[in-house]
Parts: C-alpha cells; sequence; structure tokens
C-alpha cells in the first residue's frame, strides 16, 4: 500500500500555505453553497430542463477526464468533436473514439444522475450500471485499437481474466478471480454510503479508491471509476466533480494516500472539484441579473474573485456579507461596477 503522508496528519487548521482554506472550511462552504441552490433556485437542474449547464460540464468533464489517461486533444477539439463532429488536429484515431465514448458514457450518466427512483431507500448503483458505463466509454476506441493484452472475454463491459501487477504507488488489485466478489463488496458500501458517519466528500473518496482497488476491467478503470464517482454524486444531490487534468499530480497523490487509508486529500479535491462546478456552471446558468451569488460565480477571465473582492473592499462594487462571512453581488451591480470603472478610465 502507498505510504501515507504525514503531512496530512497536521491539524486542519495548518494546512496549506497562507490564505488557503480548511478542508472542513471547504466542506462547510460546499454545503452551505448547495443549501443555498436548493432553497433559492428550486435545487440542481436535470439536463432536459437546462441544457446548456450540462452541456457545458460534459464538455469539460469529457475533456479533462480523457487528458488525465493521456488523451492528447486539447479542449477546442473536443468541443469541436462533440459540438459539430468534426475530427480537428490530426491526431490519432483512438484519441478521437476515446473522447467519444467518455462522452456518450457522460451523457448517459447525466441522462441518469437525477432520476427520481433514486431516493433513499433504493440502490444507488447497481453491477450491471458498472458493467454498462465501461461497455459504452470504451467500445468506440476498441473498436479500433483493442487493448494488446486482452482475451476474447475481455472487452468493453466485460471484467479481467488477467492478473495485474502492483502499481508503481503501491496499489495491488486483487486476482482476476476475485473482481467479481471484491466488486459485490464495493457495492454495497456504495449503497451504504447515505448511512456514513463522515462527510459526504470523503466518503465519495472511499468509493471512487475502492473501485480503482479492484480494477474490475483490463483498461479503462479510471475513466469508469470517475464516472461512476459523477452518477454516484449526482444521486446523492451534488453537481459532478470534474478533476482538471492540470491536477492529476495532485490527484494521483491523493489517490495513493487514500489507497493507504487517508481519504481526507481525495475528499477535498472532489469537494473543490465539486464547488467549482456549482459556482463556475450551475449559479451563474440560473440565476438573473439582480440574485445575489457568491463572488466567484461573477468571476470571469478578465474579472477574477481577487479583483471582485477588492472592488467590494474599497466600496467600488456593491456587495453583501453574510453571517458566515461570505460576500454576495449581483451581475447587474458587476456590470454597473464595470461601467463606472471605464467612466474613470481605471
Amino acid at each position: 500500500m502507498a505510504e501515507r503522508d504525514k503531512s496530512e496528519d497536521l491539524p486542519s487548521g495548518r494546512r496549506g500555505g497562507p490564505g488557503r482554506k480548511t478542508r472542513e472550511a471547504i466542506y462547510a462552504q460546499l454545503d452551505d453553497t448547495l443549501a443555498d441552490v436548493n432553497r433559492r433556485l428550486g435545487g440542481l437542474p436535470a439536463p432536459a430542463e437546462a441544457r446548456a449547464i450540462w452541456d457545458e460540464l460534459w464538455v469539460h468533464d469529457t475533456h479533462n477526464s480523457t487528458a488525465i489517461e493521456g488523451n492528447t486533444l486539447v479542449l477546442k477539439e473536443v468541443e469541436q468533436l462533440l459540438h459539430d463532429g468534426l475530427a480537428v488536429g490530426n491526431k490519432e484515431l483512438k484519441d478521437y473514439m476515446e473522447v467519444r465514448g467518455y462522452a456518450d458514457a457522460a451523457t448517459w450518466v447525466y441522462g441518469h444522475a437525477l432520476d427520481p427512483v433514486h431516493e433513499v431507500g433504493t440502490e444507488l448503483l447497481t453491477l450491471t450500471e458498472v458493467r454498462r458505463l465501461h461497455q459504452m466509454a470504451m467500445t468506440p476506441v476498441w473498436d479500433v485499437a483493442p487493448h494488446p493484452d486482452a482475451g476474447p472475454n475481455e472487452g468493453p463491459g466485460s471484467f479481467r481474466e488477467h492478473d495485474i501487477h502492483p502499481f508503481p504507488g503501491g496499489m495491488q488489485p486483487p486476482s482476476w478471480a476475485l473482481v467479481e466478489p471484491r466488486l459485490r463488496d464495493w457495492l454495497d458500501r456504495v449503497n451504504a454510503i447515505r448511512e456514513s458517519d463522515v462527510h459526504a466528500m470523503e466518503a465519495a473518496a472511499a468509493i471512487h479508491v475502492g473501485f480503482e482497488q479492484v480494477h474490475p476491467f483490463i483498461d479503462g478503470n479510471g475513466r469508469t471509476g470517475r464516472l461512476l464517482l459523477n452518477l454516484v454524486l449526482c444521486r446523492l444531490g451534488y453537481a459532478p466533480a470534474i478533476i482538471q487534468n492540470r491536477e492529476r499530480p495532485k490527484y494521483l497523490r491523493a489517490l495513493r494516500q487514500a489507497d493507504g487509508g487517508n481519504f481526507g486529500p481525495l475528499g477535498e479535491q472532489i469537494a473543490r472539484a465539486v464547488l467549482d462546478n456549482v459556482l463556475r456552471f450551475v449559479v451563474p446558468a440560473l440565476a438573473g441579473p439582480a440574485r445575489l451569488v457568491p463572488l466567484a460565480s461573477l468571476a470571469s477571465q478578465g474579472l477574477t474573485v481577487v479583483a471582485l473582492r477588492a472592488a467590494v473592499q474599497r466600496g467600488r462594487l456593491k456587495a453583501q456579507r453574510t453571517e458566515s462571512g461570505q460576500w454576495l453581488s449581483s451581475r447587474a451591480w458587476v456590470d454597473e461596477y464595470l461601467a463606472s470603472k471605464h467612466k474613470r478610465g481605471v
């Protein structure tokens, strides 16, 4: 098993650099933000109700999750492939098929994640869904570039019939003969997640690494694991988590720590990813120009959260502060601030 990073044993107030929120603060912000979304915006919309929101999530999810596994398509190429069906960029055919397969599987995830039948007392996830997601994600690329070591019964949706050597970080998947019983044990833990006494993000981290520990398929376990993570998160009422490709080293390190029993770093990374998606995509799309939202939901490429906060502190941007200390403003107030800034020539 991976050696545990002793720096993660520090008290929460000492984690990270100056100004970085503690893990507990991130969990609290996520809980507060989702509670506010539920109270003021009616909760997360279904894909059929807010196609633009989920489409944006879909493209970024597909790009980053495949890039983590080495796919070479950049975001613009992924957008053109998914929106226009254009394979631009002169990349290998398998790279386009990896993106296409993951996108198809993610479409299924988003369409079924908010299904109202998944209420308390019903299964969050089934073995059939696990196999179906792998089949959807891997079939397009398998048709043009099957895994060179795969046997006739190890194609998309079928469990591996090979043993796997330990990974560099120390993770040791079970013998292939134990894959299905171990996966059924894992599903029992998934379906008991609502009763967990730890924060949902750390419970999700334990579930995510648990799937990777079983490594049930000969290929595509990372992509399938992230699709399953998002399916479970959405069924629990959260937005999907998109692990950014630029955070790949941090993600792999957190997985190794979780393999060693320390789920905190991975739980925090998942929480930050979920919160980022809510603030970047969901809140701005649902909120009207006069609705008060967190500053992070009003930021843009040319106007960062830091700049907005500075404008609030200088009294240039209208805002209200919540009891928890979070600043809220509106798109109308930001537009007003930018107009006055332009007039001042600042």
